[in-house]
C-alpha cells in the first residue's frame, strides 16, 4: 500500500473513475498505477517500453491484472486519439528523460517530448476536452537558480535540450489549458528515488544509482566538492503530490514545485546510502566534461504554494526512503540490475 491510499479525499476522487498515464511503465509511471488502482480507480497503462528508459514490465507485479496496458507510442496520434476517450484524468509523464543522451543528440528529446506533449493535447482537445491533465516537468527547467530556494516565479534558463523541451512540454500543456479549455495542472519536479527506477546505467536518478553501488560494494563517486546541494524526493511523496493536484480543482492551471524543502549535499546522500546499505563507500571525484556543463548547483525548490494551497508536503526522511528503496532492490535486484 502506497502512502496516498490511505487518503478519504483522494479515494472520493478516484474511485471508480478512468486514469491514462504515459510512460506507466517507467518508474514514476508504475508507481502511480499502483497507487490508482489501490483507491479504486480504472487504470490505462500507456508505453512504448523503449529500451534504456525504464519501462519494466515487473514494476507493476502488483497490479498486473488490474490495469490495462497498451504498449504504444505517444507519438502516434491514432492511437492516442482513440485512448484519450473517456479517461477523466491524463497524466503525462513519457518522455525523453536521459539529459546526458541529450547533450550528444538533441533530436529525441525534441521528437518525443515537444512532439508527443503535441500529440497527447490534440488528441485531449478534439476526442476528450474534458479530461484533466496532469504534466510532469522537471526542477531543471530553471537552470542555474538566481537565489535559494527557487520558487515558482523564478527565471526558467534550462541549461540543456532535455531542459529545454521538458519547458516547451510544459507551455504546450499549457497552452491548451488557456486556449481550448483542456483543464491542466503543471508540476516541477525534483530529484526522485525509490523502487522501480531503472538501475542499469547511471544517466539519470542519482540517488538510486548510489544505491545500486552500496549494493554492489563498489565506491560511490561524489563528483565536485560534496558540498552541492539538492533535494531528494522519495517516490510515494512525488505520487501524492500528482494524485492531490489532480484531484484538487484549485490546482488546475497552477504551476507546482514538488520536492524537498530540506536539503542534503550529496556527500550526505552519499553517506546516508552507504548507511541505509551497510556496506559500500564513497569518494570525491572530479566531474565529467558532460555532467560539469549541465551542473546548476545548489538547488532545492520553495514548496510553500502547493503546501499553502493544496496541504501537500513531503512526508518521508531520506533515511525512511533509502531504507526502503535499499529493501526493495534487495529483493527484486533480478528484474533490475
Amino acid at each position: 500500500m502506497t502512502d496516498a491510499t490511505g487518503s478519504p479525499a483522494l479515494a472520493a476522487a478516484f474511485r471508480g473513475r478512468r486514469a491514462m498515464i504515459t510512460g506507466g511503465m517507467g518508474f514514476l509511471g508504475s508507481n502511480l498505477a499502483i497507487a490508482l488502482v489501490e483507491l479504486g480507480a480504472d487504470v490505462t497503462i500507456v508505453d512504448a517500453m523503449i529500451p534504456g528508459y525504464g519501462g519494466n514490465l515487473f514494476n507493476i507485479a502488483p497490479v498486473r491484472q488490474r490495469v490495462t496496458v497498451n504498449f504504444a507510442d505517444i507519438r502516434d496520434a491514432h492511437v492516442m486519439n482513440y485512448l484519450v476517450r473517456g479517461q477523466d484524468y491524463v497524466f503525462h509523464l513519457a518522455g525523453q528523460v536521459d539529459h546526458i543522451l541529450s547533450l550528444t543528440d538533441p533530436f529525441p528529446d525534441i521528437d518525443i517530448n515537444v512532439k508527443g506533449t503535441a500529440v497527447v493535447m490534440e488528441a485531449c482537445r478534439h476526442h476528450n476536452p474534458g479530461a484533466k491533465v496532469i504534466y510532469s516537468g522537471t526542477r531543471g527547467q530553471y537552470g542555474k537558480p538566481v537565489s535559494l530556494p527557487v520558487s515558482e516565479t523564478a527565471a526558467t534558463q534550462p541549461l540543456g535540450i532535455y531542459e529545454i523541451t521538458n519547458l516547451a512540454a510544459e507551455k504546450i500543456v499549457e497552452a491548451y489549458h488557456l486556449v481550448f479549455g483542456v483543464r491542466s495542472v503543471l508540476l516541477r519536479i525534483t530529484n526522485t528515488y525509490g523502487p522501480r527506477a531503472q538501475m542499469q546505467h547511471s544517466r539519470y536518478g542519482v540517488a538510486n544509482w548510489f544505491v545500486r553501488l552500496a549494493l554492489d560494494g563498489q565506491e560511490i563517486p561524489v563528483y565536485g566538492s560534496g558540498r552541492i546541494l539538492r533535494d531528494f524526493l522519495y517516490i510515494d511523496d512525488c505520487v501524492r503530490a500528482l494524485l492531490t493536484c489532480a484531484a484538487d480543482e484549485r490546482a488546475f492551471g497552477q504551476v507546482f514545485n514538488v520536492g524537498v524543502d530540506k536539503p542534503s549535499t550529496f556527500a550526505e546522500l552519499a553517506e546516508a546510502v552507504v548507511r541505509a546499505a551497510g556496506q559500500g563507500s564513497w569518494q570525491l571525484a572530479p566531474f565529467s566534461l558532460e555532467r560539469q556543463a549541465q551542473e546548476p548547483g545548489d538547488f532545492y525548490s520553495d514548496i510553500s504554494k502547493i503546501r499553502n494551497l493544496l496541504g501537500w508536503e513531503p512526508r518521508t526522511p531520506l533515511a525512511d526512503g533509502l531504507a526502503r528503496t535499499v529493501q526493495f532492490y534487495r529483493e527484486h535486484r533480478a528484474h533490475y540490475w
